[in-house]
């Protein structure tokens, strides 16, 4: 497999994303599950594991750190700071005092004196840049980060945090049917030299076959409120799916690789964390990192799904005031 560089480490392009073993995508597997997972995909060769304070309140953070912390020189571990999910309390803040207190919390949920990378999961308009920057200088300075990032940020804001202190990573969403980093932030990290990690980069499950009938999601998942799984755009949107589902077939692949393979066809500093809650899901989203794809046919890919094909915000409006990252008209 290929590696590509993250932090100063070389590291398979694959990842895997850690959110939906605690939180969002419906009903969690059991924590046995979970922690088989974790434990499975480390020993199979992932060295790359991204979760949040914030997936199902720092309970991914436990069961990553129970699951293989006791292996914590195997693997690059990332997490993140900055969104407020408890009760009231509901918001952003990277406030210098917020991330201190928040990467202590996270650390000891991990089991561990230090993470990898320690990203900011979203832009606080309330804090000068320098400060929050200087609050994770000195976490590095500490030893408790080995680098920072920032998470669906845009570009000016990516390039004045940059010029405070070098950033080893931004995070933002990408997929074929979410391109908003095309209007700026991947040619940004391209030209500074920062890492790019997409998150939901097989489109929240959709291009990993785990979505057909929008109405059995339960009542709990998150994509339940978001406008491409209402039923009106969700009918147009399959449609696109199941001819990319063909596409997929064609080529010999699952089209979850498909998926990331057209991901990792963008840019050679892109890194992918799909996310799930099976181990063959992994072993095949794993495989993605070692695929040659035809250029014809992640070409016809790019153009069958894409912003202008697709139906609907990637966001509903409530979240959307919280994403910096540039977005379309409407």
């Amino acid at each position: 497999m290929m590696q590509r560089n993250l932090a100063g480490k070389a590291l398979n392009p694959v990842g895997l994303g850690c959110m939906n073993v605690a939180w969002a995508y419906g009903n969690a597997p059991s924590r046995e599950d979970a922690l088989a997972l974790f434990r499975h995909a480390l020993d199979k060769g992932c060295d790359h594991f991204d979760t949040a304070n914030i997936y199902g309140k720092g309970m991914s953070e436990e069961i990553l750190g129970e699951a293989i912390g006791n292996r914590r020189k195997e693997f690059f571990l990332a997490t993140k700071t900055g969104i407020l999910v408890d009760g009231p309390r509901r918001g952003i803040d990277c406030s210098p005092e917020a991330i201190e207190a928040s990467l202590d919390a996270s650390l000891k949920r991990l089991g561990t004196d230090y993470v990898d990378l320690f990203y900011m999961h979203r832009f606080d308009p309330k804090v000068p840049i320098a400060d929050s920057v200087g609050a994770m200088v000195r976490a590095m300075e500490a030893g408790k980060i080995g680098a920072y990032g920032v998470s669906e940020w845009s570009s000016a804001h990516i390039r004045e945090a940059h010029g405070v202190h070098p950033m080893a990573a931004v995070q933002t969403e990408y997929s074929l049917w979410t391109r908003n980093v095309e209007l700026g932030v991947l040619e940004t990290t391209r030209e500074l030299g920062i890492a790019f990690v997409a998150f939901s980069p097989v489109a929240r499950g959709v291009l990993a076959g785990a979505v057909s009938d929008v109405t059995t999601l339960a009542e709990t998942d998150l994509r339940r409120s978001h406008p491409r799984f209402q039923p009106e755009a969700w009918e147009r949107n399959f449609v696109l799916v199941e001819r990319f589902n063909a596409l997929a077939g064609e080529a010999g692949l699952a089209p979850a690789q498909l998926a990331l393979a057209w991901v990792l066809w963008r840019s050679d500093n892109v890194h992918v964390i799909p996310g799930t809650r099976s181990t063959d899901h992994w072993a095949q989203n794993n495989a993605a990192g070692a695929l040659t794809v035809d250029t014809s046919i992640l070409d016809r890919a790019d153009a069958l799904i894409n912003q202008q094909t697709v139906t609907g915000h990637r966001y509903p409006e409530v979240m959307r005031g919280t994403i910096d990252t540039e977005d379309y008209p409407a």
